[in-house]
């Protein structure tokens, strides 16, 4: 015996080239199926939704107008009383107004829930 069969072992002890499995998660073609199975499911559950509510959010701030009755990210209501391209000035209360970024408008409240509150 040799140094070197300890570190290394002999390729006549080697057991005979076995052949690749097969099925859904082996090798070649097949191999593939399951990534690209999981790639469309992940679209179809997270990227897609996310997607749909992006653009209903960005509709609904090009729609806003003065007068509107909107929610803040941070839970503030307010009437929208002036709009400019990236920021909105909404009245709080009585003559205390706040400008918050497009962004930040959470949702517009149906007219008149601000006063029955």
């Amino acid at each position: 015996m040799n140094l070197l069969d300890f570190v290394i072992a002999p390729a006549h002890a080697q057991a005979a080239g076995q052949a690749a499995p097969g099925g859904l998660f082996g090798g070649g073609l097949t191999g593939l199926l399951f990534p690209i199975l999981l790639i469309g499911v992940m679209y179809f559950l997270m990227i897609r939704p996310q997607m749909k509510r992006a653009k209903e959010h960005k509709a609904m701030l090009e729609k806003l107008v003065k007068g509107d009755e909107v929610l803040t990210n941070g839970g503030m209501a307010g009437v929208v009383t002036d709009l400019g391209d990236n920021f909105i000035t909404v009245e709080i209360a009585d003559n205390v107004r706040i400008r918050v970024q497009k962004g930040a408008i959470a949702n517009v409240l149906p007219k008149g829930t601000l006063k029955s509150a």
